[in-house]
């Protein structure tokens, strides 16, 4: 059985995509490829049919991850078919969350950053806490590309967690 993941942040060229790859590389490394499917989206269609930032090719391509990249938006329907749909930040949470057919589908929204902030086998926050650091990812959008190597080192070190959760769950599957 396949575990689907879709990264959303606004126009599908910035955040998204850089999840999108970075955690392709890392189920890829886990061996997990063929139980996992990712992609992204935008909560907006601004984008849709054009291919990633040169910034955001760029520094993935810097750091060794491939970037094949055509931006779209996010569709109500694709919930059904989806396991977890990870936000970029808040905003994005709320929009999703308002996009959400079901509670149920309300369910599967996280944020991306609430996973550098967990340990295996704990549960992850969707909602960030009282005390807790913020857990947006900053828009690198109007910035230069140091914004984009930053919003880099989030999603890296996020996707670990991440890693460890879809393999508890596809683990759990399994049994």
């Amino acid at each position: 059985m396949t575990y689907r993941v879709c990264f959303v942040c606004t126009g599908n060229i910035c955040r998204s995509p850089m999840a999108e790859y970075v955690f392709r590389a890392r189920v890829a490394e886990a061996g997990l490829e063929e139980h996992v499917e990712i992609d992204s989206a935008g909560t907006g269609g601004w984008h849709e049919g054009e291919p990633a930032d040169p910034r955001t090719v760029a520094v993935l391509h810097d750091h060794g991850y491939d970037c094949d990249h055509i931006a779209r938006q996010f569709q109500p329907s694709w919930f059904a078919r989806l396991d977890l749909v990870i936000a970029l930040d808040a905003g994005h949470l709320r929009a999703l969350r308002r996009l959400a057919p079901t509670e149920a589908d309300a369910r599967k929204i996280r944020l991306l950053r609430a996973y550098a902030h967990t340990s295996p086998g704990s549960p992850v926050p969707d909602e960030p806490r009282a005390g807790c650091d913020d857990l947006d990812v900053p828009d690198p959008y109007y910035g230069g590309l140091d914004g984009f190597e930053e919003c880099l080192e989030m999603v890296e070190e996020a996707s670990t967690g991440l890693l460890a959760a879809v393999r508890e769950h596809l683990e759990g599957r399994a049994a």
